[in-house]
């Protein structure tokens, strides 16, 4: 726990959905918690983080999470009671009704905004104020979004700080594959890729299921974990392919340790809005060989490691050419601890908090 006075913290997300960017706040809130601090949620009452914040032992206020004056007295009136140092605000909707909702308050708290996705920030007018005026730091989650913010001065580069998501490296380890997949009910003799992701668009499903159809060895098998909007149009093509058994879809799991550790290779075409995945360090962590794409994050994650392939997003070929070539090729006992050592020295829970913890107090400094 930091020797300087503890922070009392108020975490806000507007999103309904569940994936990375959310499993990042809770887990970090977890963190802060454990160190003494004061944390707080603010969400909305329909959504998925606010059903799974008691498992972090998250305290949790759902309020409105719309850009009207419902949600903005929602905002300011949560602010006067929990009386937060800062608040750290995750997605477009509730940094807005946080930076309005703290104007006129005394004391009106700091704001740390984190870009959790590679993807472009708007450059309008209203987003520049968002982000300058609005908050007086910016988190990211890779160094990639940090040049992409600050490239033609929209924020200066002493404001805003890399913060890559952190894993717990006790929790994500390699165990004995042959019992995982016992008992998860796999077949022991396949070799079997896998990709833990929700099932959004451009995590690339669609593009891993091509690249398998290519792979004329039926003892070759995917598991899916994860659920989201691409469902319906993965298991549709799942069955336009003729991949019914050689597809495991899994669905969301809280723990996803398990799937992981059942896995002889891991894969994640993404082809958009990437930090640095959870799933990818969480792979790493479990020594799995990996086949990904240069997107967001992920080169600066896996750069110099043999136990990594990096293929073209979009491009089934490439990534059927680089996982066959891996199943007959694989990584040695050195490169795979490689994958995991990176993880530790560079990933952790606690190198994730005390990064977030200098971003937080610079931000409140920068607010006196």
């Amino acid at each position: 726990m930091s020797e300087e006075k503890p922070l009392r913290i108020l975490h806000t997300e507007a999103s309904l959905g569940w994936g990375g960017q959310e499993i990042r706040i809770l887990t970090e809130a977890a963190e802060f918690a454990a160190r003494g601090h004061a944390v707080h949620l603010a969400c909305d009452p329909r959504s998925d983080i606010l059903a799974a914040a008691p498992r972090f032992g998250i305290e949790c206020s759902a309020i409105s999470m719309k850009k009207n004056l419902a949600g903005w007295r929602a905002m300011r009136d949560l602010m006067r009671r929990f009386r937060p140092d800062v608040v750290n605000a995750h997605s477009s909707i509730d940094h807005w009704l946080a930076a309005t909702a703290r104007i006129g308050l005394g004391p009106a708290p700091a704001i740390t905004r984190t870009r959790h996705v590679s993807a472009p920030v708007s450059r309008n007018r209203a987003t520049r104020w968002l982000y300058n005026s609005g908050a007086e730091t910016v988190m990211t989650t890779s160094a990639a979004i940090v040049r992409e913010l600050t490239a033609d001065s929209f924020l200066p580069v002493a404001r805003v700080a890399s913060v890559p998501t952190g894993i717990d490296t006790k929790l994500y380890a390699p165990a004995n594959r042959t019992a995982a997949r016992a008992a998860l009910g796999l077949p022991a003799e396949k070799f079997l890729f896998g990709i833990v992701a929700t099932l959004r668009s451009w995590k690339g499903h669609a593009y891993l299921l091509s690249a398998l159809a290519r792979i004329a060895d039926p003892a070759v098998m995917l598991a899916i974990v994860g659920d989201g909007p691409q469902d319906g149009n993965l298991r549709r093509q799942i069955g336009e392919l003729g991949l019914g058994d050689r597809v495991v879809m899994a669905g969301r799991h809280a723990d996803v340790t398990p799937w992981l550790q059942a896995l002889d290779a891991f894969v994640l075409p993404s082809y958009a809005n990437e930090g640095v995945p959870q799933a990818l360090l969480q792979a790493m962590a479990c020594r799995l060989p990996v086949v990904s794409t240069p997107v967001g994050g992920i080169p600066e994650l896996t750069e110099g490691l043999a136990g990594v392939r990096l293929v073209p997003p979009k491009d089934d070929f490439s990534l059927f050419s680089a996982m066959e070539e891996l199943r007959r090729s694989l990584p040695t006992t050195a490169d795979l601890l490689a994958l995991r050592r990176r993880v530790e020295e560079r990933y952790s829970l606690a190198i994730m908090a005390d990064k977030a913890e200098r971003s937080f107090r610079q931000s409140i400094a920068f607010r006196r």
